[in-house]
């Protein structure tokens, strides 16, 4: 092998592991349940697919038609404007199969205000825990809906309802001491009661659980070498101000600059600086590499450097091997470095260079080879396209 002498001495660095999918079953349940739906429609356009739309006649320079985002549920490709509705969607589709796991999303998806939503499943936590604590005592074992506490923090929140009555609580109306009519209140069944142990599995999942939210569709492509190669043609999703708006200001600060420059402090330097980040919501990144191809992705403009190098890392063959990331002028971007690309200046795109770790080089060289010159996986290569 070419790189042997790299391969000694970097044996003991493993390829990085990929987590497992904590949510694999609930995303092929709901993918299936969606298309059943989609089927029966029948030509009605889904609210969401597996592939990106193709870039319209005139987008040059780009080959991407906009931001597009995945649902983590159904793997479908969404518009902004679509995933908050194909999201709901598919969690309230899998109630009919896991009305625990639906439950749990809702709470966490549905209310935007984590505050409220973090008191209101700590207050449900606390009810559990008191059942666990002390199986023996039925007050324990009912709630009461009119109660203060539980019409301010669970009752307001979406899915709290269908979360009590998934793990086994049955609405029922009871005397109140005192009190001439009876009140209703959740009681826990006595199945549910019995297995302790799944309840608390019930609450450590209600704890952990995270919001379900689309994922960034980084949109990866790949080219063949072209002179057009830092040529950018962004569509208006790349921006928080309208494309316009932005010309306009880039216009009207480059007239400006050299008058300021003298004058202007530390402190609005900073200003003008932060101001200019909070412009770009996405950016659009190229890496060319050795061979001259171009690899294309899509990211959030505060997304950390790392996650560029783990973009590039998963397109490789031999994903394991050390590479440098260099931006024009030859700076050197770290993976270590806990900097957004609208910190680094890597905002609204940016073509930057990739090149294998000198020590690498160094080593591979004294075993007289060169590196490959293929780098990308087979796959990728198949679908390469011409930038024009």
């Amino acid at each position: 092998m070419a790189a042997a002498a790299a391969l000694a001495r970097l044996e003991q660095r493993q390829p990085r592991a990929r987590g497992p999918v904590s949510q694999d079953s609930i995303r092929n349940q709901v993918r299936k349940e969606l298309q059943a739906e989609a089927t029966i429609g029948g030509s009605q356009e889904a609210p969401g697919s597996n592939m990106v739309p193709e870039a319209k006649e005139g987008s040059t320079n780009l080959l991407v038609p906009g931001v597009y985002f995945t649902c983590p549920l159904t793997g479908a490709i969404l518009r902004k404007d679509q995933r908050d509705t194909h999201i709901k969607e598919a969690i309230l589709s899998h109630f009919s199969t896991d009305p625990v796991a639906a439950s749990i999303m809702k709470i966490h998806t549905f209310n935007k205000d984590r505050d409220r939503v973090k008191l209101g499943v700590d207050t449900i936590a606390k009810y559990l825990d008191n059942i666990h604590l002390h199986p023996e005592e039925e007050k324990y074992q009912k709630i009461k809906l009119q109660n203060k506490v539980f019409q301010e923090r669970i009752n307001c929140l979406e899915g709290t309802h269908e979360f009590f009555e998934a793990i086994g609580f049955q609405k029922a109306l009871l005397p109140v001491p005192d009190q001439e009519g009876p009140e209703e209140f959740y009681v826990l069944s006595e199945t549910a009661l019995a297995q302790p142990q799944r309840l608390e599995r019930h609450k450590e999942r209600l704890l952990c659980a995270e919001p379900v939210r689309a994922t960034l569709a980084r949109q990866c492509r790949v080219f063949r070498p072209s002179p057009l190669a830092a040529q950018f043609d962004l569509p208006a999703d790349f921006f928080n101000l309208t494309a316009e708006e932005v010309k306009r200001e880039q216009r009207l600060r480059a007239e400006a600059v050299e008058r300021l420059s003298v004058l202007r402090t530390k402190a609005m330097r900073e200003k003008e600086e932060h101001r200019e980040m909070r412009k770009y919501s996405y950016t659009l990144l190229r890496v060319r590499l050795p061979d001259g191809c171009l690899l294309q992705g899509t990211f959030y403009a505060r997304e950390r450097v790392a996650a560029l190098y783990t973009f590039v890392r998963e397109a490789l063959q031999n994903d394991w091997l050390p590479f440098e990331l260099l931006a024009s002028g030859g700076q050197k971007l770290s993976e270590d470095e806990n900097l957004a690309f609208n910190e680094c200046g890597l905002v609204p795109s940016a073509l930057l260079i990739f090149s294998w770790d000198a020590a690498l080089l160094e080593d591979i060289r004294a075993a007289g080879a060169e590196p490959d010159s293929s780098l990308l996986k087979p796959e990728l290569l198949s679908a390469i396209e011409k930038l024009s």
